[in-house]
């Protein structure tokens, strides 16, 4: 059995934007990825990669993350799966614990609507700021 073709072409642009993206579990923003990707394709345009990059989003074949008041940033894995946050450089990583089904059911219990999905994003101080932190303060 064939496996489902993408609905949008998957042009050598996009393919080599979603070879850098999995390449990569820190959630990059557009620019991030367009540093990537002109290491390969140097007369590309951030505005390609932006446009691709959303195109790409809007047709499930990577995942953007938006966040009231910071940057989209994109991930190769449409899994659903939580993300963590450090507050004090914006890295972004998955977490790894099981997405909570339930929760969706107690909402949809708890309020009138239809619920169609979740997002739950977790804050917190990565390690290399943590390091970075108890360096300065020893100074």
């Amino acid at each position: 059995m064939n496996a489902p073709t993408p609905m949008i072409r998957l042009t050598t642009q996009r393919q080599i934007i979603l070879e850098e993206l999995s390449k990569v579990k820190t959630h990059p923003t557009a620019g991030e990825v367009y540093d990537m990707v002109r290491k390969r394709l140097p007369r590309i345009g951030l505005g390609t990669v932006y446009r691709n990059l959303e195109l790409m989003a809007e047709n499930g074949m990577i995942a953007k993350l938006e966040v009231g008041g910071t940057q989209k940033r994109f991930d190769a894995t449409t899994d659903p799966h939580y993300h963590i946050r450090c507050s004090c450089c914006g890295r972004v990583d998955d977490i790894d614990i099981p997405v909570m089904d339930s929760l969706v059911d107690a909402a949809a219990e708890g309020s009138s609507y239809q619920i169609i999905g979740h997002h739950i994003e977790f804050t917190g101080i990565c390690s290399q700021c943590r390091q970075e932190d108890n360096i300065t303060s020893l100074q």
